[in-house]
């Protein structure tokens, strides 16, 4: 399955529930601003990411996007215009 860039972004109303979001998409992606993660994922863990949010997610008051970004082989620091203070894409290390 073929992996591809998403960005993910809430706005969720309420403090705890706001909390088991933040905690669930931190185990999908990297953190990138208060509400605003970067996940590469294929179809079976983004459905998988989908399946736990939901639950955690008032349906009238809380809201979270997922922005598809395209195919996780080209570099996705090329697709991010920054004004301010430049994007420093996270730093992976593999840890075996």
């Amino acid at each position: 399955m073929a992996r591809r860039h998403y960005l993910v972004t809430y706005d969720i109303a309420d403090d705890k529930r706001r909390d088991k979001v933040f905690k669930t998409l931190q185990g999908a992606g990297d953190h990138v601003q208060y509400s605003v993660f970067l996940c590469d994922l294929n179809g079976t863990e983004l459905a998988e990411l989908r399946r736990k949010v939901r639950p955690l997610l008032h349906q009238e008051d809380d809201q979270l996007l997922v922005v598809d970004l395209g195919h996780a082989t080209q570099p996705l620091v090329q697709g991010i215009e920054s004004i301010g203070r430049p994007y420093e894409p996270p730093v992976r290390t593999r840890v075996v």
